[in-house]
């Protein structure tokens, strides 16, 4: 087997996920492998995509937002792909940003409030 073909198994393998998981990124359409039968086979193009995919969920990004930015690529080209990326990124940096607020509020409290319990206590 050469470097530029996976199959189902190899890919599930790569990118340490669940056939499950490939089989639904397959019926949304963010991957599209070559059929020869029953058989999958996954190219440099759908590795680069999957490498992609797990980047955006693992920044927090929607399936649905990856899904439109891939199609950017396929419509637009990599400089739209790209700008539309920035954009996107930006606003999930603040998103993030706000969250990381949230949980260092959150902590502060708990951690009077566990305090206060403990001196009680004592």
């Amino acid at each position: 087997m050469s470097d530029t073909r996976h199959s189902f198994k190899e890919m599930c393998a790569k990118f340490d996920v669940t056939p499950r998981t490939l089989r639904y990124y397959e019926y949304i359409e963010l991957l599209s492998p070559k059929r020869d039968g029953r058989a999958r086979w996954y190219g440099p193009r759908e590795v680069a995509r999957m490498t992609l995919i797990l980047r955006g969920r693992r920044w927090g990004f929607a399936l649905e937002e990856i899904r439109q930015w891939l199609q950017i690529y396929e419509k637009e080209g990599t400089e739209a792909q790209m700008r539309s990326w920035v954009e996107q990124a930006d606003r999930k940096l603040k998103e993030l940003s706000h969250q990381r607020d949230q949980i260092d509020q959150a902590m502060v409290e708990l951690r009077q409030t566990r305090d206060e319990v403990a001196k009680d206590l004592d």
